[in-house]
């Protein structure tokens, strides 16, 4: 069963390199510059966002807010 587990994660690594090989090479116009300004926009704002919520999640955490009620 071992093996076989490992035998369909490797096939899917091979289809997902594969994939990424075949998106990389394909041939075309390079990206202009509004490209690589939204590409650096929209993963600034993914990891602003992501820092935001860690933020929350450690505060909630802390101040006790994710904890069970405890009825008297």
């Amino acid at each position: 069963m071992r093996a076989l587990l490992v035998i369909l994660l490797l096939g899917m690594l091979a289809a997902a390199g594969y994939f990424a090989y075949s998106a990389i090479a394909v041939e075309g116009e390079p990206i202009p510059t509004e490209g690589y300004v939204a590409l650096a926009l929209g993963a600034g704002f993914s990891i602003i966002v992501g820092v935001g919520l860690m933020v929350l999640l450690f505060f909630s955490s802390r101040r006790g807010y994710d904890e069970p009620p405890h009825f008297r």
